[in-house]
């Protein structure tokens, strides 16, 4: 169903914007929600992005919002006498200042997460990077959630005994309330190897074989089964699970909640098998109802291959909806002054508090234009990527001792260390964490020869004949680049060649039938179930694909040889390219470049020292 309000336009500024500096939302055509009578909202990879977009007004709403949109939607649901499920599948820390700017990291984010009620979580891969985030997980979300954190395949030594145990419970069955369905629910992690020490990820292929996975999906009194996790959609490890839950109930319905790869996405494995993965950044809330399973209260008939024709066939919907208040008041049929509720609004003011004990709106300089991640192609003089080749990184680097006494560098930096764009205007101490959150640095390798340093940018672009080994001994170069970079590949190979038609800038049709070429830009996701999934309806945007590295040149120009330097999280990679190039480099060669500075310093720098971009009385 298609709508288009434009009737709450004379609110008052202050009651759509949660947070003060947040921008109003603008009214769109929408999509209605499509209930059932088993509904699901989900979140996944917010990274941190609790108090909404603060620049851009399709994405303005904060947690305390959402809490108040689900508020309003479990009313309905109990009303109406159905069911509405809240999942989450990982990745909430690191990549926003509300978690990464406090000491210790995730100082207030915990506290403000854990207001919302979420039936069922898992880990990402991020909660398990650094000791203090997996620890944190074991001590604060799981205790919190209890038997609705559910963790089927990471384990972490406990920090008071040192014995390795599960991260949380491996499965949960659960009762819903009001239509009474038996779910049997696993969460899981992909097949992560870059975790700290102290935590273990166990093949999602091991343990499938395991003697408890095996024992849960013979369960005879279920209903549905579902597998949250921070896993893409299209994946080896998804289709794993799949199979193993068809080799043992090839009728039993199964409901995928996936994540890891920051896009809008739904794929359809079978007839009664869907997945859905719902966005990052608090950019999309993901909506997904099922009608038509088996009533509950008959009792469960065991089937056999002929007899499939003759059992319940469920329809599944699915929605995107643009985490703003525009979208979330018209979807809970509420007015802007009955919007807010008593528990919303006070999570939003706990927000508020936050960013101000972190300083996170104290502007730092200015943008003088946008610079975007994706949104424009590289090179170009809008994209991110050959701002910082160009301009950051020749300026900033060139102040290390090596280039000061006249060395030329060559420095390497993976795209996927760059997470969101840079938009016109303030820079803020948040802008530093929003753009690049990571705490990797600059090392270097003295003297390589400049032709053999851009061997190894080919090879990390093009990967050539070491994309087995590298795969095999450090992970898919793919993994360099933006993870929505990965996730676009596997959408089009599936869904075909009119996804790329979609992802054009061209004017769209709406729903009704009429051009609209004064849509906002955005989101128009077309996945197994079409073109119609995105609650808004927007002017489509194109996103281009970028290198997994670019190489910047510091200091003289055309030297016969360089310092290979490079940020650090790519130095196994750089290290497998140059010995497949013939140059071997010992363990203790490699050195920091730079003091230890990590890449979003050097942004934060660039912008705080040109003249040309001071603010004026906090003004851009």
């Amino acid at each position: 169903m298609f709508t288009l309000l434009f009737g709450c336009l004379a609110i008052v500024t202050s009651v759509w914007a949660a947070q003060p500096s947040a921008p109003d939302p603008i009214p769109a055509p929408l999509r209605d929600l499509p209930w059932g009578e088993l509904n699901f909202l989900h979140t996944t990879d917010t990274h941190g992005w609790l108090g909404g977009h603060l620049q851009e007004p399709s994405f303005s709403a904060d947690w305390g919002d959402y809490i108040s949109f689900t508020e309003h939607l479990d009313r309905k649901a109990n009303g109406d006498n159905v069911d509405l499920l809240l999942i989450d599948t990982g990745d909430r820390v690191e990549g926003n200042g509300l978690y990464d700017s406090s000491e210790p990291k995730g100082r207030y984010l915990f506290d403000i997460y854990k207001q919302q009620r979420i039936d069922l979580i898992c880990s990402g891969n991020h909660e398990l990077y650094k000791r203090n985030s997996s620890e944190n997980e074991f001590n604060k979300t799981v205790p919190h959630y209890k038997d609705g954190y559910i963790s089927s395949n990471i384990d972490i030594y406990s920090p008071e005994t040192g014995e390795l145990v599960p991260l949380a419970p491996r499965f949960r069955k659960l009762r819903t309330r009001n239509k009474g369905y038996n779910i049997l629910a696993f969460g899981f992690l992909f097949d992560f190897t870059g975790n700290a020490n102290n935590t273990a990820v166990n093949t999602v292929e091991d343990t499938i074989g395991q003697k408890w996975f095996q024992d849960a999906i013979r369960d005879d009194d279920l209903d549905l089964i579902v597998i949250i996790g921070h896993i893409p959609v299209r994946s080896k490890e998804y289709t794993l699970l799949f199979r193993a839950i068809r080799s043992v109930k090839w009728d039993i319905p199964i409901q995928f909640f996936g994540g890891h790869m920051h896009i809008r996405d739904f794929k359809v494995y079978d007839r009664v098998s869907t997945a859905i993965a719902s966005g990052r950044f608090m950019e999309t809330i993901g909506w997904l109802s099922i009608s038509g399973l088996p009533d509950p209260e008959k009792p469960k008939v065991k089937i056999n291959e002929k007899q499939r024709s003759i059992t319940a066939s469920p329809s599944f919907s699915r929605r995107y909806i643009d985490n703003n208040l525009f979208s979330l008041m018209h979807h809970a049929r509420m007015s802007a002054s009955d919007f807010p509720t008593k528990k919303g609004q006070a999570v939003s003011k706990q927000i508020e508090h936050a960013r101000h004990a972190l300083n996170l709106d104290k502007v730092v300089g200015c943008a003088p234009q946008d610079y975007y991640l994706s949104k424009r192609p590289y090179p170009s003089r809008e994209s991110i990527i050959t701002w910082l080749e160009e301009l950051v990184l020749p300026t900033e680097l060139q102040k290390s001792k090596r280039s000061t006494i006249g060395i030329p560098a060559f420095a390497i930096l993976n795209t996927g260390a760059i997470r969101f764009d840079l938009f016109k205007g303030v820079y803020t101490r948040d802008t530093t964490f929003l753009v690049s959150p990571f705490t990797s640095g600059f090392k270097y390798i003295p003297d390589i020869e400049a032709e053999t340093a851009r061997k190894v940018l080919q090879l990390l672009n093009s990967q050539g004949p070491i994309l087995e080994q590298m795969a095999k001994e450090h992970g898919d170069l793919t993994w360099l680049a933006p993870p929505e970079q990965v996730g676009w590949l596997a959408q089009e190979v599936e869904v075909g060649p009119k996804l790329a038609a979609a992802r054009s800038d061209q004017v769209v049709f709406g729903d009704d039938g009429h051009k609209h070429d004064d849509l906002v830009p955005g989101y128009t996701t077309n996945d197994d179930h079409g073109d119609d999934g995105d609650d808004t309806i927007h002017q489509a945007v194109k996103f281009y694909q970028m290198p997994n590295c670019i190489m910047a040149e510091v200091g003289p120009k055309d030297p016969k040889t360089v310092d290979l330097a490079y940020i650090d999280f790519v130095e196994p990679w750089v290290l497998l390219a140059l010995r497949f190039l013939g140059v071997k480099v010992p363990p203790e060669t490699p050195q920091v470049y730079m003091d230890d500075k990590i890449l979003g310093t050097h942004i934060e720098d660039f912008i705080r020292g040109n003249i040309d971009w001071k603010p004026k009385d906090g003004r851009c």
